[in-house]
């Protein structure tokens, strides 16, 4: 398992922010999945958030909420996730995060989950639909092999990401804006002072921030106030639009060049 927090603080040595590109497992087919993955990889992609698809994922919006439907259809199940995982953990040395919901975790049995996450190469695990009020009850003995990655939003007071700090592994996910995921053209000055009360806030962590961010020009206003950017929608949006690879690739070079400092 790789140290997530070490992982970043490399990259951060090296004068960049940490580039993590999220996709939804088994989308737009499971063969199409693997290889869209280790494209991502190779394009400048420092980190890979594996999306477990589900039928009421909260937090996505229309877009990611597609893909997952399109992942269902294609059956993908917890079994297929990990066997992608494994694929992929095989080719690359960066970290695999996977990203859920309570409820199938839950069903496939919280033991099973979390040895088969560790045996296919996965560092860390974020459950957005899991508060930090319910950590201590859904994270029993079985986690204790993965690192736990909680979120916080814009209305999180000052009080609550500290106590999300203590509690987080890996990073903070720093959520940039209150709503759900997807591609956004403008953020307000609002979202700015918040990041940066975020930011100033975490004392253990090194925080990434995630939801709306879509190009460049995001990425470049985002790095001052933290370690890395998390890119989902965008990317997903491509590949419904069956953008060819090589123009992916190019989005996902560009998104990495803008990391640097």
């Amino acid at each position: 398992m790789i140290n997530i927090s070490n992982y970043i603080q490399k990259i951060n040595n090296n004068n960049k922010k940490a580039l993590s590109i999220f996709l939804t497992a088994g989308f737009p087919t499971k063969k199409d999945f693997v290889d869209i993955a280790k494209n991502v990889l190779n394009s400048g992609a420092d980190m890979l958030e594996i999306g477990i698809p589900f039928s009421d994922p909260l937090a996505d919006g229309p877009v990611i909420q597609y893909s997952s439907q399109v992942a269902l259809e294609n059956k993908i199940n917890l079994d297929d996730v990990f066997e992608i995982c494994s694929e992929i953990s095989n080719y690359t040395d960066k970290p695999l995060i996977l990203m859920g919901y309570a409820n199938p975790i839950i069903k496939y049995g919280t033991k099973k989950f979390c040895k088969n996450s560790v045996d296919t190469g996965v560092s860390g695990l974020i459950v957005p639909d899991v508060p930090l009020e319910e950590f201590d009850s859904f994270y029993n003995q079985d986690f204790s092999q993965l690192q736990k990655i909680l979120l916080t939003t814009p209305t999180s007071s000052n009080e609550r990401i500290k106590m999300i700090d203590e509690k987080s592994e890996g990073f903070v996910y720093c959520v940039s804006v209150t709503g759900t995921t997807g591609v956004r053209n403008t953020f307000d000055e609002t979202t700015f002072k918040n990041l940066k009360r975020t930011y100033t806030t975490l004392e253990r962590n090194k925080m990434m921030i995630g939801f709306g961010i879509s190009n460049s020009e995001n990425v470049k206003s985002f790095i001052p106030y933290c370690d890395g950017v998390i890119v989902g929608s965008a990317v997903i949006k491509m590949i419904l639009e069956k953008k060819e690879m090589n123009e992916i690739n190019s989005f996902i070079s560009n998104l990495s060049k803008a990391c640097k400092l």
